[in-house]
């Protein structure tokens, strides 16, 4: 009996992350430099962690509220308020098991089998194989790539919208290129999207990660009451709660039941205690995050001044999020390339082929890293170009 071809195509069909295909090559090494992943050198801070220990040594390990524990939807309220001026009562804020989670329900939220949903490319691989495992075909519209520094096309998003398409999917600033949207740029697609009926799913996991100002734009700063937005976040980036998987979805206030039974027929909601970790992150670690924002302004421009003095690597500082996005010139298959050096340098990177359309000469590095740590990465792959 063959017991793959008993499953179904759609599960047959999922891909291999090609940047688990790379950490997997190599995890363990000895004096290995990781830059494969997004996520910073250092472990949740104690202030969260002892907050969700007091939670289990209290017995709240109980089910619990779907949509999330209302203080950490009012913490959720206060943030935005904080951070972006708005005023959101905690009924626009759905708590999720991991911004993936996010992601993966507002697909569901918004489209049928059969539909297509146009994203931005390149882009983190693990939204379109999502769409297609929900039957959605994802659509990209590349972004363009000149003189080291990426654009949007609002031309490019237009011809990829069809009588098919039901949303647009946008991840400012980008994971993996540091694309950051203006203002200008969100109000444009705001536009295409309100002429088509389409709703954003809008990734706005690295706003607060923006080296030209506090945040980078928002929709929020560009949208109307009656528009169709979904917002998708997580807790991983701005407080090292990575391992956590918790999330959220800001949505209007009239499809929470539906998100709410969306969350109960996936996961039945996020564990109480690490939803008591997530309030304290979100009200007392804003000093992580400047501290976090500031380490990562260094360590990229440590690794990007190196790599852009090789003369031989066709980049620019990112505007925004946590990756230098490189061409080396004379690499023509990404994927191999990182496999030879991490063998040659003991630093790790994430191939460009693994971000679909437009990434495949490109590889990631991740420098939300202690800069001492990126100089030594940055001195080690400088090294590798000039021997190529």
């Amino acid at each position: 009996m063959n017991v793959l071809a008993s499953l179904s195509p759609r599960s047959l069909a999922a891909p291999e992350s090609g940047i688990v295909e790379v950490v997997n090559y190599a995890r363990g090494r000895e004096g290995l430099i990781p830059l494969w992943v997004g996520e910073g050198d250092l472990p949740t801070p104690s202030f969260i962690s002892e907050a969700a220990q007091a939670s289990l040594t209290a017995g709240e390990t109980f089910y619990t509220w779907q949509r999330g524990v209302p203080p950490l939807r009012e913490a959720l309220s206060r943030y935005y308020q904080r951070y972006f001026d708005k005023n959101l009562p905690m009924d626009n804020f759905y708590v999720t098991g991991s911004g993936m989670q996010a992601i993966k329900l507002a697909i569901e939220a918004v489209t049928s089998p059969g539909d297509e949903m146009v994203y931005l490319s390149p882009a983190w691989p693990n939204f379109a194989a999502s769409a297609a495992l929900s039957g959605v075909r994802p659509v990209s519209a590349p972004l363009e790539f000149t003189g080291g520094k990426w654009q949007v096309s609002l031309e490019r998003i237009a011809t990829a919208i069809t009588p098919k398409t039901r949303a647009l999917f946008v991840n400012t600033p980008s994971n993996p290129t540091g694309w950051t949207a203006t203002r200008e740029d969100l109000a444009a697609i705001m536009a295409l999207a309100r002429r088509h009926g389409l709703w954003i799913v809008a990734d706005e996991i690295y706003a607060l990660y923006s080296y030209e100002g506090e945040r980078a734009p928002s929709f929020l700063d560009v949208m109307e009451d009656d528009d169709r937005i979904l917002f998708v976040n997580s807790f991983s980036k701005n407080w090292l709660m990575t391992g956590w998987r918790a999330g959220w979805i800001v949505a209007p206030a009239e499809i929470g039941q539906v998100l709410e039974n969306l969350i109960q027929y996936s996961t039945s909601g996020v564990a109480q205690f690490i939803q008591a970790g997530a309030i304290v992150a979100l009200d007392k670690g804003d000093a992580l995050i400047a501290e976090n924002v500031a380490k990562a302004t260094h360590s990229r421009d440590i690794l990007c001044d190196a790599l852009i003095a090789t003369n031989r690597v066709e980049t620019l500082k990112p505007d925004g999020a946590i990756y230098a996005f490189l061409k080396i010139d004379g690499v023509t298959d990404a994927r191999r390339a990182c496999l030879d050096i991490v063998d040659k340098t003991g630093v790790g990177l994430a191939p460009g082929t693994a971000f679909g359309d437009g990434g495949s000469l490109f590889m990631r590095a991740c420098f939300l890293r202690d800069p001492v740590q990126i100089s030594t990465a940055a001195e080690r792959l400088s090294g590798y170009i000039a021997a190529l």
